[in-house]
């Protein structure tokens, strides 16, 4: 077993725990963490947390380098096990946090950067490495940093490869927050995040992360038909009751208790 998921509080802790390889992200480690995610989803959870065991102050070492194909096929397709990882963790409809202690490299930099937020210690760093092995990282890959950082900090990042600080990347905006030691990571992440999420709507976050994922890709101009959807997922949640609940509450002056589920809204 490589992950192991404890639900508390409608929230899925998922853990790597295969820090004597260093969370490399196998094959095996995508597919069990997917399964994870999903298994979160089916749960009724309103958040994931992704975290780690550190071995030698490593998170996680990215891209399993013995699993790298070395016959000219490219290790970066589309349905390799790692880019279906990303790709669930971008459209899964509950929140999911990256919880970072220590280094992030390669592909678990994109991992993290595909959550929806990522927390971290003041000594975690992180590298996007391709260019230390000779992989052209795929386009959606940098276009996704593009858009994350900014073309010019992500040329800084895949040109050099070196580590960037967690005091840079929350500069960035590649994190969000960034805590003074382990402890205080654990009870900022609680506290600044699980609970308020716990309080508030999954219904409309599921349709607001979609519309982030919709809008992120868009050009200037987003098409008709991502209009129609935005609009689509946006009229789910007003004929829902947690958007009645949402106003009562407010005018009752009390907390509101959401009883909505997030939608696939695909």
């Amino acid at each position: 077993m490589l992950v192991n998921t404890v639900i508390k509080d409608r929230i899925a802790y998922v853990e790597m725990c295969n820090g004597k390889h260093f969370n490399c992200l196998s094959e095996d480690m995508c597919h069990e963490l997917i399964e994870a995610i999903q298994d979160a989803y089916a749960k009724e959870c309103v958040g994931i947390v992704i975290e780690a065991e550190v071995n030698r102050n490593v998170w996680s070492a990215g891209h399993d380098i013995h699993e790298l194909p070395q016959d000219g096929s490219d290790p970066l397709a589309f349905y390799v096990p790692m880019e279906k990882l990303l790709r669930e963790v971008q459209d899964t409809p509950i929140p999911v946090i990256a919880c970072v202690d220590g280094t992030v490299w390669g592909g678990a930099c994109d991992l993290c950067l595909s959550c929806d937020m990522i927390v971290s210690s003041k000594d975690a760093t992180f590298a996007i490495t391709p260019a230390k092995i000779g992989i052209p990282y795929n386009a959606s890959g940098i276009m996704h940093f593009i858009n994350q950082l900014g073309i010019n900090k992500a040329r800084e990042m895949f040109f050099l490869a070196t580590p960037i600080t967690a005091e840079d990347a929350l500069n960035v905006g590649l994190i969000n927050r960034v805590a003074e030691d382990s402890k205080a990571l654990k009870e900022m992440l609680e506290e600044q995040f699980l609970t308020p999420l716990r309080h508030n709507s999954i219904l409309s976050i599921s349709a607001i992360k979609r519309q982030f994922r919709i809008l992120s890709r868009a050009s200037t101009v987003i098409s008709a038909e991502s209009f129609e959807r935005i609009n689509a997922y946006r009229n789910i949640v007003y004929c829902g009751d947690d958007y009645k609940e949402g106003i009562n509450s407010f005018l009752e002056k009390r907390k509101p208790e959401y009883k909505g589920k997030a939608m696939d809204l695909d």
